[in-house]
Parts: C-alpha cells; sequence; structure tokens
C-alpha cells in the first residue's frame, strides 16, 4: 500500500533533516552567505567525506586530502589563498584552476552549492 503524499513528503524531509544534521550547525561568520545546513547536506551529495575528515559528516576511515577540521580559522585554502568565501567557492568548484597538480577532482560543484559548503566549512572552528 501506497504511504499518503503528505506522510511521504513528512517522511523525505525529515530524512533531508538527519542527514544535514538539523538546527545542529552554527552560524557562518559575518559576511559569509550560504545555508550551513544545505552545505552540509552537499558535502554529502557530492560525496566529499571520501577524501576528506569532516566534523560533522560521516565518511571513509582513508583520507587522501586534507581534514577539513578549523578550516575557518586557517589563514591559507589550498596552501596559498587568503581564506575567504570568494577564494574557498573558487577552490570548490575548479581546484585546478589554483593548483593544476592537486588530486582534487572537479566535482561540477554548482554555484549555490559552493556558496553552502563553504558557509559551512567556514564555520568549523
Amino acid at each position: 500500500m501506497k504511504a499518503p503524499r503528505p506522510l511521504a513528503a513528512a517522511m523525505l524531509a525529515a530524512s533531508a533533516c538527519l542527514l544535514a544534521g538539523c538546527g545542529s550547525d552554527p552560524k557562518p561568520p559575518p559576511g559569509v552567505v550560504g545555508d550551513p545546513g544545505l552545505g552540509k547536506l552537499a558535502l554529502t551529495q557530492y560525496a566529499c567525506q571520501s577524501c576528506h575528515k569532516i566534523p560533522g559528516v560521516v565518511g571513509s576511515d582513508t583520507f587522501v586530502g586534507r581534514p577539513l577540521e578549523g578550516l575557518g580559522k586557517r589563514p591559507f585554502i589550498a596552501g596559498n589563498l587568503l581564506n575567504n568565501q570568494a577564494n574557498l567557492m573558487h577552490w570548490i568548484r575548479d581546484p585546478q584552476a589554483i593548483d593544476p597538480t592537486t588530486a582534487m577532482p572537479n566535482l561540477g560543484v554548482s554555484e549555490k552549492d559552493a556558496r553552502d559548503i563553504s558557509a559551512y566549512l567556514l564555520t568549523l572552528d
């Protein structure tokens, strides 16, 4: 028997909240735009946790990329970019444009997803 549409929608919303950790994400720093909760969810959709250890995101025990805890307090991204939202979004969307030798793949992250992902990552102290 099919679940009534309102129940199915409520179950889908509840599942999304569980994956994104509804209500548990801190607010982004002043001047940072985007939705950290959606960013946390987008991190899982792009499978970032398969290469990075990311606080609040369950993932692999084999890490190729640098752990992302404390990213909000780091002075630089990718070793040479000032740590701000615009630079982080650029790195997330096109890492080879910044460092052609990086192992980080271009995953085709949309601008909106990069904004939300960067909002989440910049909350990590």
